[in-house]
């Protein structure tokens, strides 16, 4: 008899997995195993439930929970567009939440980083759910001392490159400072969706969501492919990139943005990149609606380990017209 039930601890078999009540049951993202062992595993997702650099409404150190929430559903069926389980092909595990200090807001960015060079030193590749947006610089110092300099694919509705003491630690600053420390080859990067001013593109390809809706979804992807080519890239997708009809709960909501469809189609269009490490971050549970945001957020994180699946060789089997 196959097993069912609470499969985030109890199940031994690394990959595949058995029958869950999606409205019961232990919660892990996308009802992974709950483990800190790495041998043999390719992905490693890992909630960094901080918040304290945030510029406006805070809670979005409650998104790593609510992601894992809303991914109760993703775990039930085949991966759509696909036609494939992807945790047939890949190792998954739930790694659990990195262990910060806030009162220690120093010691923050350093307790992250260090967790994530030991998730990579073993060859297992990262999913990290935030949190607010200032994890990505030292998810982004992890991966270029393994990778070197970096193609960040950034989606977002802020540039998050305005004047930085290089000190400070908040949300809007750390992509300057990663690229001017050589963390990020601004040269193979691309920042989509953004509007909000700022008065330089520190050499970064910018796709505003103006400029992507009159031109379309596939230009778009024709620009970032071409722009990172064979570099290894970093995909940060911040979910105020969708417009606040379809992601209200995050911490600097502003209109005029991306919808969910075109969020999605993006990601899906990832499997010809060298692709090294994701973050979803600035998910703001407090603010949300009937987990519209949290649904956007999960489905995305789902949709970048089905690419990595289908990279590693997942047969697709998709139904109906695409």
């Amino acid at each position: 008899m196959t097993p069912k039930g609470d499969q985030a601890f109890r199940k031994t078999d690394p990959k595949g997995r058995w029958p869950e009540m999606t409205y019961g049951g232990a919660l892990s993202f996308l009802r992974r195993d709950y483990s800190r062992d790495l041998a043999g595993v390719d992905v490693a997702v890992i909630g960094i439930p901080f918040d304290n650099a945030v510029t406006y409404r805070p809670g979005c150190r409650l998104g790593p929970r609510a992601l894992r929430e809303a991914s109760v559903q993703l775990a039930e069926l085949k991966a759509f567009p696909w036609g494939f389980d992807p945790f047939e092909t890949l190792n998954v595990v739930d790694y659990g939440d990195v262990f910060m200090d806030p009162h220690h807001p120093e010691t923050v960015a350093k307790t992250i980083e260090a967790a994530a060079k030991k998730i990579l030193s073993n060859g297992t590749k990262l999913l990290s759910l935030g949190g607010d947006h200032s994890i990505s610089y030292p998810l982004l110092r992890a991966h270029a001392e393994q990778h070197g300099p970096i193609a960040l694919l950034q989606f977002d509705a802020h540039c998050d490159t305005w004047p930085d003491d290089g000190v400070t630690m908040d949300h809007g600053t750390m992509f300057g400072r990663a690229a001017a420390e050589g963390v990020i080859d601004v040269s193979k990067s691309t920042q989509i969706g953004l509007r909000t001013y700022n008065d330089s593109d520190h050499g970064f390809e910018i796709l505003s969501s103006p400029w992507i809706h009159r031109n379309g979804i596939e230009a778009a992807i024709d620009v970032f492919k071409t722009r990172a080519g064979d570099a290894p890239v970093y995909v940060s997708f911040d979910i105020d990139m969708l417009d606040p009809a379809f992601a209200p709960g995050t911490g600097t909501p502003v209109p005029g943005g991306l919808s969910t469809w075109q969020g999605l189609e993006f990601v899906r269009a990832m499997s010809d990149l060298n692709l090294i490490g994701m973050d979803i971050v600035e998910v703001s549970p407090p603010y949300d609606h009937a987990e519209i945001t949290a649904l956007a957020g999960a489905h995305v994180a789902h949709d970048f380990l089905c690419v990595l699946a289908q990279q590693a060789g997942a047969e697709q089997k998709p139904v109906g017209r695409l």
